[in-house]
Parts: C-alpha cells; structure tokens; sequence
C-alpha cells in the first residue's frame, strides 16, 4: 500500500530490523505512513543488553516502557523506570538505555521529526558518544551491559 494512503499499520506490516541494541519494529515512519513529524519503533531489548551513550543531534525523543525494565539515563541522571513510565530527551541530549535486567526490555521510542532537511540528515543519527567523557565512565560501579556487536 501507498504510505501517503495508509492510516492504519497491524503488526504484520511493521518493518523488522536488528540493531546492535535492539530488535525493532517500525511501526511509524514515512514508509510506512504519510509522517513527517513522527517516528515510532517498538523495540525489545534483551537482558543485560544496552544502547549506550548517544545522542540526536536534530530530534527529540520520548521512551515509554511496556514492559521490563530499563535503567535510562537522560544526560549524567538516570532512573530505574517500568512498564508505564516515560523518559524525555530533549534535542541533541545525551542519553542511553541499558538492560542490566535479566527479563528483556520493550519500550516505544518516539522521535520527531521523522524528515530532517537535507543539511541535517547528513549528521549521524544516533550519534555514539559511549567513549567519551564523563559518558565513559558513568557506569563504572554498575552491572555490565553489552551490545549485540
């Protein structure tokens, strides 16, 4: 189906992917639908699994949690959040989700906006930032966390 005519997407229709940090699924983004503003994946996380230190550089984010648990950091802070709870993560902040859990992890992330113009788009998307400092070293006394990669 045309995304400009699609409204609704089942399950079926999301775009699978595997990311070093997660398995996702893409249930909006413009080719899916006719967004511009919006993008939106499920993803799941498996345990003591993370997606370290990064940023956006041009797009702010919301994680929900629908289950499991996510230590989330949102610049040098984190939290412990559960199903129902929700991170902002204002444009170009540094933050990561790490699953130091031994149950997977599944959350939404929301981003927006789904089109960046052309001078923007060039820019990384996430852009890792795990090896630099203070983001390096923030995790030290915390249980290890990798990535599939």
């Amino acid at each position: 189906m045309n995304p400009a005519e699609r409204r609704f997407v089942p399950t079926a229709d999301a775009i699978r992917e595997t990311s070093a940090w997660t398995k996702s699924e893409w249930l909006c983004r413009p080719d899916l639908v006719a967004a511009d503003k919006l993008l939106m994946v499920r993803a799941t996380m498996d345990p003591f699994h993370s997606h370290p230190f990064h940023q956006h550089p041009h797009r702010e984010e919301i994680i929900y949690i629908i289950s499991g648990r996510a230590e989330q950091w949102v610049g040098t802070e984190y939290r412990i959040l559960g199903a129902g709870d929700t991170a902002h993560i204002p444009t170009g902040m540094v933050h990561a989700t790490y699953n130091p859990h031994p149950e997977p992890l599944v959350f939404l992330a929301i981003l927006s906006p789904a089109q960046l113009p052309a001078d923007l788009a060039a820019a990384p998307d996430p852009c890792d930032v795990s090896t630099q400092a203070p983001w390096s070293g923030l995790r030290k006394n915390l249980l290890p966390c990798g990535t599939r990669e």
